[in-house]
């Protein structure tokens, strides 16, 4: 079953980055949501529904969450859920064209068991299946090799260095002197394909929806990479999350040396 869903979600997802593209020459509709910093555009409604739409006339026992709001209301991951990010990245998508990406990640009684990330502009679409390894279009991405913090290259937004409402900023700011850099691409989706894919070394953030992560989830455990909450807790795929994806032992060293200590 796993092997037929992963050859549609294969082709899905291709065309759904097709359909993407093609919208770059047109006007789009942009409206906000929670905050004026809080995207969507009819692009992402409408790559969602190309989703629903097949999964439900192809599975129809599955179940969908869906960032666009046009998937099941779910308390549970009970079954096959898949979770749906349309554009990831909808600021980037706008402003720039670029730095967004398609996430999908398929659950089984809440299990990560496939996860795609497509990078559309650069047609890149990292992918996994769990128990047989990650990939970046057909060429297998090796395990994560260990790092040290003064080596590591990791992904922070300034927000959280700087003065808010989620995180006294002088928790990452000694971290953020002593790594060898930063970056930070707007978008969850990327940044978790790139930590699996060795691009970068960590990736830390305070807030994302099931959706941001799910995908990138399932492919960094596939290369060793550890996901959790700030705190080194699981994650619940149900609910908003701080989220840290790291290499193992830079994890431990991060979560130990920093963070833990100013709980």
């Amino acid at each position: 079953m796993w092997n037929e869903i992963d050859q549609y979600m294969q082709h899905w997802i291709r065309e759904a980055g097709e359909r993407i593209r093609d919208t770059f020459q047109t006007k789009l509709t942009i409206e906000t949501k929670s905050n004026p910093s809080d995207l969507v555009t009819n692009v992402d409604r409408e790559i969602e529904q190309f989703f629903i739409e097949r999964i439900r006339e192809t599975f129809p026992t599955h179940h969908i969450l869906g960032e666009e709001g046009f998937g099941d209301e779910l308390r549970a991951l009970d079954g096959i859920v898949w979770i749906i990010d349309p554009i990831d990245g909808t600021m980037n998508f706008i402003h720039q064209q670029r730095n967004f990406a398609i996430s999908v990640g398929v659950f089984a009684d809440g299990v990560g068991m496939l996860g795609y990330i497509y990078d559309v502009v650069h047609d890149e679409l990292y992918y996994a299946h769990k128990g047989k390894g990650a990939f970046m279009n057909d060429t297998p991405l090796p395990k994560l090799k260990e790092t040290t913090i003064s080596e590591a290259v990791i992904s922070l937004n300034a927000t959280w260095v700087t003065e808010n409402k989620r995180i006294d900023p002088s928790v990452l700011a000694p971290l953020v002197k002593r790594v060898r850099g930063t970056r930070s691409y707007g978008s969850a989706a990327l940044e978790m394909a790139y930590v699996a894919s060795g691009k970068l070394d960590a990736y830390i953030t305070m807030r994302l929806s099931p959706w941001d992560f799910a995908a990138g989830l399932v492919i960094v455990h596939e290369v060793g990479g550890i996901v959790t909450n700030l705190y080194g807790e699981p994650l619940n795929l149900l609910e908003k999350s701080s989220v840290f994806v790291s290499k193992p032992r830079l994890h431990q060293e991060i979560l130990t040396e920093y963070i833990m200590k100013e709980r």
